[in-house]
């Protein structure tokens, strides 16, 4: 696997399908926020904590192209990639894959900055060591 870069397996719940029996596309939502949190846990920092620090991580733009759907018991893989976009943005780049196929059903370009307690966008030191590291 790549630096910076986090998979995720998760299984789809009969809840999260709408009457046509597929996902609902705002759950694909929940998937890709799910995994970052994994991602940044993975790497040591807990977004709960971050945020009780003053430091509040927050989406400012999301880019979703839907290409497939997943369906009730699909087991499917979340990867996702994490880069430095600018002094105060983080992209993460994000995929989503049916388990033993390689198709991505969605890909998506996930923007966010962080506010500190005064409610100005900086990029906390510990999002930019993330790229220092390696596996």
């Amino acid at each position: 696997m790549e630096q910076n870069q986090h998979q995720l397996e998760l299984c789809v719940r009969d809840y999260e399908c709408d009457l046509q029996g597929v996902v609902n596309n705002a759950v694909y939502l929940n998937y890709l926020e799910h995994a970052r949190h994994e991602y940044l846990r993975q790497k040591g920092l807990d977004f709960a904590a971050l945020a009780s620090e003053g430091i509040n991580l927050m989406v400012i733009r999301a880019e979703i192209d839907y290409r497939g759907s997943l369906r009730s018991g699909d087991s499917f893989i979340v990867q996702s990639r994490y880069e430095q976009k600018s002094r105060l943005k983080f992209l993460f780049k994000q995929e989503i894959v049916r388990e033993g196929e390689s198709k991505a059903l969605l890909r998506a370009e996930i923007t966010g900055t962080a506010v500190n307690k005064a409610g100005k966008p900086f990029l906390p030191p510990e999002l930019a060591l993330l790229l220092d590291e390696k596996e």
